[in-house]
């Protein structure tokens, strides 16, 4: 076999997979664990595909770079408005700033996370893998002297979460079944009451995990089912806004049909939705974007940014919305 046939296969081979790649994106399929990890790379598989269908086209191979790059420009279509804010209608309420942090099993700097909680005037800030040690550090950091309010479900390893306020709030279960301790509860705002989630589903990518992870994306509160369950026909529910490491990107159908339940990704509204988040601790592998702030859809997002912290592998995420005021309850 001479090395020009040997190339045109290669060539061939790499376009297939390629095309059986994409097709499982657009189709939605999640699959295992092995599937799982490769879909969170679409946006380094996209460049692949393009530079596949480039070489096609200089060697003359028309099938293969039609085949190609039609499934990069419909890819293209679905990753690169990430990169794009978007345009969104004012609302009238009061702002809130949102952060949410994976602390590594308790290892993250605390006077870090209070820095940026301090700096960026933070009102929520929501935690993973959040143990008693952890909350010590905390204590000294002195993060009670911004946030003074707080359900924590500390527990020793990754699985401890927990949420600090600077209004008062109250512990509410917002999941169903779940791996990990996912800390929900109600924040009493001036203007209205909203509900938060420090959100983690099961790391997909070791053992059979990937359908832990599943029953824990399925297990998220859904927007839809707020409007379904509210008591009031004229009501759209309660405020919901869910913050943390998803272990997911955009590119999974799980998180998709979240959002499609009625939230937005507050990366994504920005133009900050390909903004990786972990990991963030000098590891080989190509970084991604997990961690995510999804707000009610009936929200204004306005800004959103990313913060190191020392000493763990994920980077903290810090978003600015405005919260609509309930009716009869106005705004200070």
């Amino acid at each position: 076999m001479n090395r020009r046939r040997v190339g045109s296969w290669a060539l061939g081979a790499a376009a297939g997979l390629f095309v059986v790649f994409g097709g499982v994106r657009l189709l939605g399929i999640d699959g295992g664990q092995h599937l799982l990890a490769l879909t969170s790379l679409t946006p380094y598989v996209l460049i692949v595909g393009i530079v596949l269908g480039v070489i096609a086209l200089v060697v003359r191979k028309w099938v293969v770079a039609a085949v190609t790059l039609l499934l990069s420009a419909v890819l293209v279509g679905a990753v690169v408005p990430r990169a794009f804010a978007d345009g969104a209608e004012r609302v009238d309420g009061r702002e809130v700033r949102i952060m949410s942090a994976n602390l590594m099993v308790g290892k993250a700097v605390a006077e870090d996370v209070v820095r940026v909680v301090a700096s960026q005037d933070v009102d929520i800030l929501t935690m993973q893998e959040l143990t008693p040690a952890m909350v010590k550090d905390f204590e000294r950091a002195g993060l009670d002297r911004f946030l003074p309010y707080r359900v924590f479900l500390d527990e020793p390893g990754g699985s401890g979460s927990g949420i600090a306020s600077r209004h008062p709030l109250t512990r509410k279960d917002l999941t169903g079944p779940s791996t990990m301790r996912q800390a929900g509860a109600v924040v009493d705002l001036p203007g209205t009451d909203v509900e938060i989630l420090s959100v983690h589903p099961l790391p997909p990518v070791v053992g059979d995990s990937a359908e832990h992870w599943q029953r824990d994306m399925d297990g998220l509160p859904r927007r839809d089912s707020a409007r379904r369950d509210s008591a009031r026909r004229d009501s759209a529910g309660p405020i919901r806004i869910l913050a943390g490491d998803f272990n997911a990107t955009l590119d999974h159908a799980g998180l998709r049909r979240l959002l499609d339940s009625g939230y937005v990704d507050a990366a994504d509204r920005t133009g900050h939705g390909l903004t990786p988040t972990w990991p963030a601790d000098g590891s080989w592998l190509p970084p991604v974007t997990i961690d995510h702030v999804l707000a009610d859809d009936r929200c204004q997002v306005l800004d959103y940014a990313v913060f190191d912290i020392a000493d763990t592998d994920h980077r903290a995420i810090v978003s600015r919305l405005v919260v609509p005021s309930a009716p009869g309850r106005p705004t200070p």
